[in-house]
């Protein structure tokens, strides 16, 4: 699907979210057969004419203007992380070929010297390095050949052992992908990785037409561990200055917290065990 296709789908399932009652819409409109606002309704809100805006949900303007992507994203009310999405599938891009991704050694010096759960990730949810308790406390990545999180996820049944709470963690990899997608759009390199998880997983299918975007940001992750059980960890994403398609995850329980006391056994356990760091690759 080209960017422009992407565009409108993308405004399409946006418009279909929206409850025309949290709008303030007057009695009598808020009850219809097919969710969401209607065209001329978003149009009005936006300020555009209704014609413009169909030809955007159908794929066929060129060169939108910031200040009209702006006024849909107020009209949508989108976040931060959508109205990026918006702009980046909306902005014309040169195609070149990424640059094969690495991991410079200085930081896998610091993941090894992070004292609680970390992992860098690149283009597509792609785990490029770890260090042994992050290892030990997801995928365990040193033995996987396979190391996407989208793959692990849906693919084989990894994920739904590993979250208990797959359902919600589903959805989060399904949005943190889209919004990899918004930007690199038309990346041949993602297209296939989107058909492929599309051909094998109905889960992944539905989830990917619900159009939903997020960061990879914080939040919180249960996981079934094998070795002491249930944690529940917060994460925060830092983006990498000198690669912006890199981000560093690092996990850490809440002080007190049985989750906190579990964590310290595994690294213990790790420290008598240590686990296979990523093979990294000088710049």
């Amino acid at each position: 699907m080209g960017d422009a296709a992407e565009l409108g789908a993308f405004l399409k399932a946006r418009r279909a979210a929206l409850d025309p009652a949290d709008l303030g819409l007057p009695a009598g409109v808020t009850h219809r057969r097919v969710k969401g606002l209607r065209r001329e309704e978003l149009a009005q809100l936006a300020g555009i004419s209704v014609d413009y805006y169909t030809r955007l949900e159908q794929g066929r303007a060129k060169n939108v203007s910031d200040a009209i992507l702006d006024a849909l994203a107020r009209a949508l009310r989108l976040d931060a992380g959508e109205e990026a999405y918006l702009h980046n599938l909306a902005a014309p891009k040169r195609r070149e070929q990424p640059a094969p991704q690495r991991i410079r050694p200085e930081l896998q010096q610091l993941l090894d010297a992070v004292q609680a759960p970390a992992f860098i990730f690149g283009r597509y949810l792609d785990v490029l390095a770890w260090n042994a308790l992050g290892g030990a406390v997801a995928f365990d990545f040193a033995r996987l050949e396979e190391r996407n999180i989208a793959r692990l996820s849906f693919l084989g049944d990894r994920g739904k052992a590993l979250y208990p709470e797959w359902d919600t963690v589903s959805r989060e990899v399904v949005a943190n992908l889209r919004a990899e997608s918004g930007r690199h759009p038309g990346d041949p390199e993602l297209a296939r990785l989107v058909d492929e998880l599309s051909r094998a997983s109905a889960e992944f299918r539905e989830l990917w037409a619900e159009h939903a975007v997020r960061e990879k940001a914080q939040g919180w992750k249960v996981l079934a561990n094998p070795v002491v059980g249930e944690l529940r960890l917060r994460y925060e994403t830092l983006r990498l200055p000198d690669d912006p398609d890199q981000g560093l995850v690092i996990y850490h329980a809440e002080p007190g917290s049985e989750s906190e006391r579990a964590l310290g056994l595994l690294a213990s356990w790790v420290a008598e065990a240590p686990l296979t760091r990523a093979n990294v690759k000088p710049s």
